[in-house]
């Protein structure tokens, strides 16, 4: 069964008490949720593996270390995009996949409506980025196109989810370590995790 890290620090706590705030506007909204995605990323980046890397300092030659793996961002349009400059900031290098899928409001699953991946797979570990983890519909299908791409590492990365989002995510793709900055109570009859934060593009777009 994957792991699910829901995390303790006290700026991750801090940052996502005024995400959630209801008077919080687009603008500092938005950089909240860039700043949480960079925390965050930050621990799910933890066990990627370097090698060595020689060059001189000022005062001598060392031996210091540098990636190994090729990394790739993959936000779930459109609200995952808000996390998108976060994780870049500590990782320039690293490729960025858009995934686009929407909620039937009828049946609650996942429609695919964008995916421009190319042939063949070109990073060895992805980090599938959307803020919240609710039924887990749209992160087990991006986990499902990833695998059939041909990814062997994936993790996803969100701010918020429910205990329904998190088992199925867990049932589907046992393989795949989450990484959350909260895990709260339960999905409401709309399928919003609650208390949460509303809607997470509508939030971070000024749509809502």
């Amino acid at each position: 069964m994957s792991n699910v890290f829901a995390s303790p620090h006290p700026l991750v706590a801090h940052k996502l008490s005024r995400l959630r705030d209801k008077n919080t506007e687009p603008k500092k909204f938005r950089e909240l949720v860039r700043e949480i995605a960079a925390l965050l990323a930050y621990e799910a980046t933890a066990d990627l593996l370097t090698i060595p890397r020689e060059f001189e300092t000022p005062l001598e030659k060392m031996t210091g270390a540098e990636l190994k793996e090729k990394v790739g961002l993959v936000p779930i349009l459109r609200a995952g995009l808000g996390m998108v400059e976060g994780v870049w900031g500590l990782m320039p290098s690293a490729e960025v996949w858009h995934i686009g899928l929407y909620r039937d409001e009828h049946t609650l699953r996942p429609v695919e409506y964008y995916n421009k991946l190319p042939l063949e797979p070109t990073v060895s570990v992805c980090l599938i980025l959307d803020p919240m983890l609710a039924t887990g519909g749209s992160a087990t299908a991006t986990a499902d196109i990833l695998k059939r791409w041909g990814v062997k590492k994936i993790k996803f990365v969100g701010l918020i989810g429910a205990p329904e989002g998190i088992k199925a995510m867990q049932s589907a793709h046992a393989d795949i370590d989450i990484y959350l900055a909260a895990i709260d109570d339960h999905l409401n009859e709309r399928a919003y995790i609650v208390p949460g934060l509303g809607d997470a593009g509508d939030r971070q777009f000024g749509t809502g």
